[in-house]
């Protein structure tokens, strides 16, 4: 590929991602607006995104085989047309057990696009450029988590909460226009790889039974689910214990995802000096570090608003960093069969994002300590998991004579 098409198929990988951060967070500032509108309270409306993260890690279980078996562009048109029909849907919900239910069909079939991107970005780079091209990715689709809390703030106190999901179908069928008009199919369909049950079974199992898959799928998991954490509890936190209103809190938000982003762009240009292992390795420790702050100040009773934000800031700074270093280094022993490892990939990260949620709701007492918790938590379980490879990490490589 010439720089322009490397380019242009990352411009159109990117809006398909970015249609995750915005099916998450645009509607975060409605939590209280939907509670009140469907007669419940916050907590159920939180099982909304629990039910989002267990329909994407479901859903990208049984996209993997398919995507190898048919091709990526096919797949990616299907699923995309099952996500507009259940966001329509969830504009319509009359009570929060139906909109539940949607958000996990809606999470079902829009799943697809993160699953075929990793596995596109898999078929057309080298594994070398493969945690740049993520980071680029990530560059790419980064405008969506800055812009769609605040975006969905706006159109929530001026239309209501039912018109994000109005705005969402409009956007998806944008991007479903764009992988229709500009995207080539990057793998030739395998007749090969079957589509059985057990036979898909035993091609995960064949995944997962690969030891660098396993420490760097779950770690990055393990990071993942501190953030969706603070996800799932940071509409709360900010708007209902501190006082933001939608317009601020989304502000915040969106400041923290920058945060993200920077640390995914720094990245890129460290890559080409150190080895992803060393750089997931540091960061995971600065990680630590803030996660452990938190704890501490939490406990103390000297956590207030401005230290807070500031720690999420630098949790979601580090967390730039390690995100694509941990999905390179998990897909990196994977060729022939790098659309139900990128399905795997997906999946341990969004089922940590449903167990995080989950827990939130479960724990929630109207205070910021579940959230707290389960962020240092997370930290501590990714920094035990790297140290198992730890042997093959060197931060000083040794010079070489010239």
């Amino acid at each position: 590929m010439t720089k322009k098409q490397q380019n242009i198929l990352i411009l159109i990988l990117g809006s398909v991602a970015a249609l995750g951060p915005f099916s998450i967070d645009m509607y975060l500032p409605g939590f209280s607006a939907i509670a009140d509108d469907l007669n419940t309270d916050i907590s159920n409306v939180a099982l909304t995104l629990t039910s989002y993260f267990i329909g994407i890690s479901v859903g990208q279980l049984i996209y993997g085989p398919i995507l190898d078996r048919y091709g990526r562009k096919k797949p990616l048109l299907i699923g995309m047309g099952i996500y507009i029909i259940s966001v329509l849907g969830c504009a319509a919900a009359p009570d929060v057990y139906s909109l539940i239910a949607l958000r996990a069909i809606m999470a079902l079939g829009g799943c697809v696009g993160m699953v075929a991107s990793r596995a596109i970005i898999r078929d057309r780079f080298p594994v070398k450029e493969i945690a740049r091209v993520f980071s680029t990715l990530i560059l790419v689709m980064g405008v969506a988590p800055i812009i769609a809390p605040t975006l969905g703030g706006f159109v929530i106190d001026a239309f209501g909460w039912r018109f994000v999901f109005l705005f969402l179908a409009v956007l998806s069928s944008i991007v479903v226009f764009l992988l229709y008009r500009y995207l080539e199919e990057s793998h030739t369909p395998d007749k090969e790889v079957s589509l059985k049950p057990v036979k898909v079974a035993v091609e995960y199992w064949h995944v997962l039974s690969n030891p660098t898959f396993i420490v760097y799928g779950l770690a990055g998991s393990m990071a993942m689910a501190a953030m969706f954490a603070y996800i799932g509890d940071s509409s709360f936190v900010l708007m209902e214990l501190y006082g933001f209103n939608a317009t601020t809190y989304g502000w915040v938000f969106g400041s923290n995802a920058a945060g993200f982003i920077v640390g995914s762009q720094i990245n890129r240009y460290i890559l080409k000096k150190r080895d992803p292992k060393v750089i997931t390795y540091v960061f995971t420790v600065l990680m630590l570090v803030v996660a452990i702050t938190l704890a501490i100040t939490n406990l103390s009773g000297l956590l207030r608003v401005e230290l807070l934000l500031g720690l999420l800031f630098l949790f979601m700074l580090f967390l730039g960093f390690v995100n694509p270093n941990t999905q390179a280094l998990a897909l990196e022993p994977f060729s022939k069969n790098a659309g139900i490892a990128s399905a795997l990939v997906g999946s341990l990260r969004m089922f940590s994002g449903a167990i995080a949620t989950a827990l939130i709701s479960v724990f929630h007492d109207g205070t910021i300590r579940p959230m707290v918790w389960i962020i240092c938590v997370c930290a501590v379980l990714t920094m035990l998991l790297l140290l198992t490879k730890r042997k093959e990490i060197t931060l000083y490589p040794a010079r070489q004579n010239i």
